[in-house]
């Protein structure tokens, strides 16, 4: 990865860890100028490499269940319009399109269970869907906010 240095992966792990650390409090832990960082952080954007900040929200606090992931096997040629339509769904939080049995991942969250049911109910129903697999999450046992160390010195 050209152009991606230490300084560039120290700025991503601070990022990661608090978004809304100021350029100036990057800038110290880096020993750079704060005029500096905010050239890297918007060099980082541009090529993609940083997508957005935002806030990781505690769904749980906020009264929804613990996610629950469905994964979907769906007709091949009927993929595009099921994806169209579970993109148009207010609790689905993630779609990945995956390679394996089942060719769709859906990530999403519920006030409560007999939401999830009627969730599944309408996925059952729904054209070029030919089997629905859920999994319930009951705690997060892990959730990483680094990158691995291991591949980044790698590219280093």
């Amino acid at each position: 990865m050209e152009d991606f240095d230490k300084v560039d992966n120290k700025i991503i792990q601070i990022l990661l860890e608090d978004g809304r650390a100021s350029f100036s409090a990057i800038a110290k832990e880096v020993k750079l100028t704060d005029v500096a960082i905010k050239k890297r952080v918007e060099r980082l954007k541009r090529r993609g490499i940083i997508n957005s900040i935002s806030a990781d929200l505690n769904y749980k606090t906020l009264g929804y269940e613990n996610p629950i992931f469905v994964q979907i096997r769906s007709e091949l040629s009927k993929n595009k319009d099921v994806i169209k339509r579970l993109s148009e769904i207010d609790y689905v939080l993630e779609l990945h399109q995956t390679l394996g049995e089942y060719n769709i991942l859906v990530k999403l969250i519920v006030p409560d269970i007999d939401s999830a049911e009627k969730f599944v109910e309408r996925l059952g129903v729904l054209d070029g869907v030919l089997d629905i697999k859920t999994l319930v999450v009951i705690s997060e046992v892990k959730k990483s906010k680094t990158l691995p160390t291991f591949s980044l010195q790698k590219r280093l």
